[in-house]
């Protein structure tokens, strides 16, 4: 029987999250087709997952907090971060769990980090943040605005709005978040501010892939070693393609080869 998979977001069009899902059924003889889903209102979320009938989905900006109240049931670290960006239908009911963490955390785990500064507070941001955590990296996070940063100073994490942030030390990684630079040529931060951050870090990552956003293009100008969100996809994506083919004979490991063939 033929099952169905979707990516939710808004925008959605750029997303690769199919062209790796495919390939991958297609290499291991899965009966199972990925598509996009374009979601105006995240309010929605849980009717069209139902109404298409799908048996599992990734979500991506901006319903990840949606979907994380939206499921029956919450599994693993997801429940730490508050956000899911996987959903799998299990005996009738939406379980969430969230692949970006370890998905963030296998693709920067060679980097020498003593601390890290996140640009960014949505959920993507607490992803990163909460792994970061797990592993014992002290870590900073500014946002533009106060309203999100609560749920981070409750997990003890430093919190700053971007205004009153002062750049006077040094982060091992700097990340961006945001979707600043993903449709525009737009930076997280004042341009100045990140400049003289960057002046004192060894990394700069990107959780956009696919181009050299305006965040990268700085840092590398400013002498950092950049990376940006290609293995984090490919990871997030093999650790959920894991949970949605249960009978999926390799581990998420072989998966990221295959779906790294294509992207």
């Amino acid at each position: 029987m033929l099952r169905f998979f979707a990516v939710y977001g808004n925008p959605i069009a750029h997303s690769k999250s199919p062209l790796l899902h495919n390939h991958t059924f297609s290499r291991c003889a899965i009966n199972a087709f990925y598509g996009r889903l374009l979601l105006e209102n995240g309010k929605d979320l849980r009717e069209s997952f139902k109404a298409h009938h799908l048996s599992g989905a990734n979500i991506t900006i901006p319903f990840k907090e949606e979907a994380y109240r939206q499921c029956d049931e919450v599994c693993g670290i997801a429940k730490e971060i508050g956000a899911c960006n996987t959903w799998v239908r299990e005996n009738g009911k939406i379980i969430g769990y969230n692949t970006d963490a370890q998905g963030f955390y296998e693709s920067v785990k060679d980097f020498k980090m003593s601390n890290a500064l996140i640009l960014g507070a949505g959920g993507s941001a607490r992803a990163v943040a909460m792994i970061l955590k797990t592993h014992n990296i002290p870590t900073t996070i500014i946002n533009r605005s106060q309203e999100k940063l609560e749920f981070f100073a409750n997990k003890g994490f430093e919190c700053f709005v971007s205004d009153e942030f002062k750049a006077d030390r040094a982060y091992s990684i700097v990340i961006n978040t945001t979707s600043a630079g993903l449709n525009d040529e737009s930076l997280p931060l004042v341009k100045q501010k990140l400049q003289e951050i960057f002046t004192h870090s060894c990394y700069a990552f990107d959780l956009i892939y696919g181009k050299q956003t305006p965040f990268l293009a700085l840092a590398r100008e400013s002498g950092l070693e950049c990376k940006d969100g290609r293995e984090m996809l490919i990871y997030q994506a093999a650790l959920a393609l894991a949970l949605f083919v249960k009978e999926c004979p390799l581990a998420p490991s072989e998966i990221a080869k295959i779906m790294s063939e294509v992207l």
